[in-house]
């Protein structure tokens, strides 16, 4: 059976927290291939809508404590202890990565809007999952959960604005 190991020698712990920080950037780094352009510029925007800037720190924040997180479940035994919660989070991880060419590179906010409502989900998991490891990593996961519910109700108004 094939698992994900990542070094679990406690005397090189950075190690691991390196591997979990790269998984979580590779989300961004599919993304980087369906950036916003021109369709995403003449779509009309709700006025709460926050500026361009403000998405790279966030996003970066929130993927530095999502590794942070996993890590510190991870580090509870690795995957042969931890499989279910650490497939949550690959799970939730791979829908965060399906969003991007959802919305901007496939144009579609309606698919990226079931797509945000399934990741949603699986991060209530995850962190339900993760909290009964380690209470700290539930916890770490609540930023990224309220910002995710943000985004939500942004793809949904976005949507709607611009059937």
């Amino acid at each position: 059976m094939s698992t994900l190991r990542l070094p679990m020698n406690p005397r090189f712990p950075i190690l691991g927290l390196a591997g979990w920080i790269a998984l979580c950037f590779v989300a961004p780094a599919l993304g980087a291939f369906a950036m916003p352009d021109t369709w995403y510029a003449s779509l009309q925007k709700p006025s709460w809508n926050p500026p361009a800037w403000l998405f790279g720190p966030v996003w970066t924040a929130l993927y530095i404590t999502m590794a942070v997180a996993a890590w510190l479940v991870w580090r509870r035994g690795g995957f042969a202890l931890q499989r279910v919660p650490l497939t949550w989070f690959l799970v939730q991880l791979a829908l965060n990565a399906a969003w991007t060419p959802l919305f901007f590179g496939l144009h579609r906010p309606d698919l990226a809007f079931a797509d945000i409502v399934l990741l949603w989900l699986a991060i209530i998991v995850t962190i339900t999952v993760f909290r009964r490891v380690h209470r700290g990593a539930g916890w770490l996961l609540v930023p990224y959960l309220a910002w995710v519910s943000f985004a939500s109700v942004l793809n949904f108004t976005l949507w709607r604005m611009n059937p």
